[in-house]
């Protein structure tokens, strides 16, 4: 059977199943089916679909990903995030555009807590938008700086998609998420510069308002108080990873225990707490490990079928440079993350794509980051950004997705600044994974 009628079988039968609505891992559970039949013998291949997928779950380097998700959990449902805002509030002052600043500063730390896209996004537009749009602020400065945080939550370690990809990928999930580091603070920083400048140029936009005075006693009590737990946390995880003492899961376990403490030191840690994190720990890691086995088969499947070997044969025999084929994938990859849930998109490429990458010779974590900036960046992208429906979901009928697509965009051409600068600029992601021991 030609490569190309195989492509079209699994991805285009994937993408078929997908628009009609199906979640991502039975899709790919139904391609791989069929392509058992048509490449692994049949029913006797019903054995090793079976084995693939309990190898799938059943790697230790995909311990992470659950541990992550009770971390975000925890400090979620133990109530850690107001006061977190609150001190940051106190240290912003003054300076233009307040309020989106700390909108923009409170998700970059949410991105330690939680790694997960969407739920930073859903949560900031319910804390942070009721009081920006009471102090006068402009959609552009509400919607925004909020609708854009998801990125920061997918580029600042501990980040399940980062995980996630490494691990289909199988390469060092610590490496990747130490790399994602820097760029992640380049993100952060390129929003608040265009927030304080444009809301220099235009105050209108986000007016001034008065700022109870806090002493330099007060905010440095609150840092202590509010902040510091979690440098403590962010140590736990990623310096014990970069200091090479612990493994990723490993880094997540400490981690989880860090986040008990604090909420038990803070008189936030009771039984409903511990079963609401639980339970939604548990809700979410069986659906990422499904998706997760589902394609580890997928994978299989496209090799078997002779696709990837084809792929790449046609890939090499375009005669492109490494520069001209890495920005056709990427290009790829921010068409169909508008288009399509940026997880499913995930799934499908890396099989195709990690095969090319080994042919191109490029350095997997440096791919691996770049891939994982511009498949988030699909996820704050018109038409069907999975974050802009989360944040449409928590900021009232009055705000419309129309209002929501205009206000993200000058910060989704800032996140393609910094995709353009990591092609540009390898060491940006591979500068601290080469320090670690």
């Amino acid at each position: 059977m030609e490569w190309q009628f195989a492509i079209l079988i699994v991805v285009g039968g994937s993408l078929f199943l997908m628009m009609l609505g199906l979640p991502v891992a039975f899709c790919l559970l139904a391609v791989d089916i069929i392509g058992v039949y048509l490449w692994w013998g049949g029913v006797a291949g019903l054995e090793q679909l079976t084995a693939s997928i309990r190898d799938g779950v059943g790697s230790f380097i995909l311990l992470p990903i659950p541990l992550f998700i009770l971390m975000g959990e925890i400090m979620y449902h133990a109530n850690i995030v107001p006061n977190l805002l609150n001190s940051l509030d106190k240290w912003i002052g003054r300076l233009p555009g307040r309020l989106s600043l700390l909108a923009v500063g409170g998700g970059t730390l949410l991105g330690t807590l939680t790694g997960v896209t969407m739920g930073s996004v859903a949560l900031m537009g319910s804390t942070m938008v009721p009081e920006m749009e009471k102090r006068g602020y402009q959609k552009s400065m509400v919607l925004g700086p909020v609708g854009s945080i998801g990125v920061l939550a997918a580029m600042i370690p501990p980040s399940i998609l980062g995980v996630l990809i490494a691990g289909l990928a199988q390469i060092s999930i610590g490496r990747v998420l130490i790399g994602i580091i820097i760029p992640g603070l380049l993100i952060s920083a390129l929003f608040s510069a265009y927030i304080i400048l444009r809301c220099t140029f235009q105050p209108s936009i986000a007016p001034p308002y008065d700022v109870p005075h806090s002493t330099v006693a007060e905010k440095v009590i609150s840092f202590i108080h509010y902040v510091l737990p979690i440098g403590f946390i962010i140590f736990l995880v990623i310096g014990l990873i970069f200091l090479g003492v612990a493994t990723p899961s490993e880094a997540a376990a400490t981690g989880v225990i860090g986040c008990i403490i604090i909420a038990l030191i803070y008189g936030h840690l009771n039984w409903k707490v511990v079963k609401k994190s639980c339970w939604g720990c548990l809700q979410i890691s069986i659906m990422v490990l499904m998706v997760i086995a589902a394609a580890r088969a997928f994978g299989q499947v496209l090799a078997f079928s002779g696709a990837n070997a084809g792929l790449v044969k046609f890939a090499t025999d375009l005669n492109l440079s490494p520069m001209s084929m890495l920005i056709m994938m990427q290009a790829v990859v921010l068409v169909g993350g508008c288009i399509m849930d940026i997880v499913a998109l995930i799934m499908l490429l890396i099989p195709m794509y990690m095969p090319i990458v080994k042919a191109f010779g490029f350095n997997e974590v440096w791919f691996a980051v770049v891939l994982l900036l511009s498949t988030t960046i699909g996820a704050v992208s018109p038409p069907f950004g999975l974050d802009l429906f989360a944040l449409k979901g928590t900021v009232g009928p009055h705000n419309k997705l129309g209002d929501i697509y205009k206000a993200v965009l000058p910060f989704i051409v800032l996140d393609l600044v910094v995709v353009m600068l990591m092609i540009a600029f390898p060491q940006l992601v591979l500068w601290l994974p080469d320090l670690m021991r």
